[in-house]
């Protein structure tokens, strides 16, 4: 009897033990994976007609490409790429635009790249870099354009900003919170979850709740362009479906049939229907015979090396 009275006080330890690891390390890992996503180097060369230049941003150094416009200069599009990510991603967008009169500006976000800092808040601070990198921007008509993460943050920074004409965002999430309770493992509790968010917010100085793409949408009365694949498992199609009710202005959402996350913008008839977009919003003023123009192949989005916002 002594025995197992033993035995149950030690199996009962255990399972505290057990319970007490999961309400500590797994928020501690699962924090640390949200804040500090892969970084990774850059795999594609500058292309020609950019420069490698240093933005300021809020706090931190952001590296990346200035590209001028090969046609008269319609304005600017400051292009924002995914999560565990960089601007390589950029080439075949800068080739486009600048094609189409734009300067367009690449670079990797805080955290990512060759840019500085360690902590991805997925728009608290990452709407201020782009802020402060439209400062450096020759006047016109700025649009912001960015994927996945980059699309989130796309978002959030126009708000408010008189500055960005229109915005142009694929698979975006439509609030942190929802997106990063999507993407963890089913078996991990709520509290659990609910602590990793915790320990998100004390590491990264910010606040999980603010960010919020669709709490951002419902300022905006810009034109707002946004794109998602149908068979998107990743950030499910209602991210931007809730995107768009909430928009104010202009809006449109395409569904590209079959495409899933970073697939989006792989079609040649999507970036027509780009196209015919922004000659709404930023009219060409000169006859640059834009339609005869395309890409010289499908804009190829790297396949992720960690899930990608």
């Amino acid at each position: 009897m002594k025995a197992r009275l033993v035995l149950g006080g030690f199996t009962a330890g255990i399972a505290l033990l057990v319970v007490a690891l999961a309400f500590t390390v797994v928020p501690s890992i699962a924090a640390g994976g949200l804040l500090h996503p892969v970084r990774v180097a850059l795999y594609r060369t500058t292309p020609q007609g950019c420069a490698d230049r240093e933005y300021t941003g809020d706090g931190v150094t952001l590296r990346g490409w200035s590209c001028a416009a090969r046609r008269q200069r319609r304005g600017s599009v400051v292009y924002l790429h995914g999560v565990a990510d960089n601007r390589s991603s950029a080439v075949g967008v800068i080739d486009w635009f600048t094609a189409r009169g734009f300067d367009v500006v690449a670079y990797d976000s805080r955290a990512h790249g060759q840019s500085d800092g360690d902590v991805c808040t997925y728009g608290f601070y990452e709407k201020q870099d782009v802020k402060r990198v439209i400062d450096s921007l020759s006047s016109g008509p700025v649009i912001l354009m960015g994927h996945s993460l980059g699309g989130a943050v796309a978002i959030q920074a126009a708000a408010g900003d008189e500055r960005v004409a229109g915005v142009i965002a694929a698979e975006a999430f439509s609030d942190l919170r929802t997106i990063a309770t999507e993407r963890a493992p089913r078996f991990l509790p709520r509290p659990v979850i609910a602590r990793t968010f915790r320990m998100a917010e004390e590491r990264g100085h910010f606040d999980v709740a603010s960010v919020s793409p669709v709490a951002a949408a419902a300022s905006l009365g810009i034109p707002v362009l946004l794109i998602h694949g149908s068979d998107d498992v990743d950030t499910l199609p209602e991210h931007s479906k809730r995107i768009l009710a909430a928009l104010r202005g202009p809006k449109q959402l395409l569904l590209v049939p079959h495409a899933r996350h970073n697939e989006s913008l792989n079609s040649h008839s999507v970036w027509g229907d780009i196209e015919r977009w922004l000659s709404a919003v930023v009219p060409n003023s000169v006859n640059l015979r834009t339609r005869e123009h395309k890409p010289s192949e499908p804009l190829e989005l790297p396949e992720p090396t960690a899930p990608t916002l």
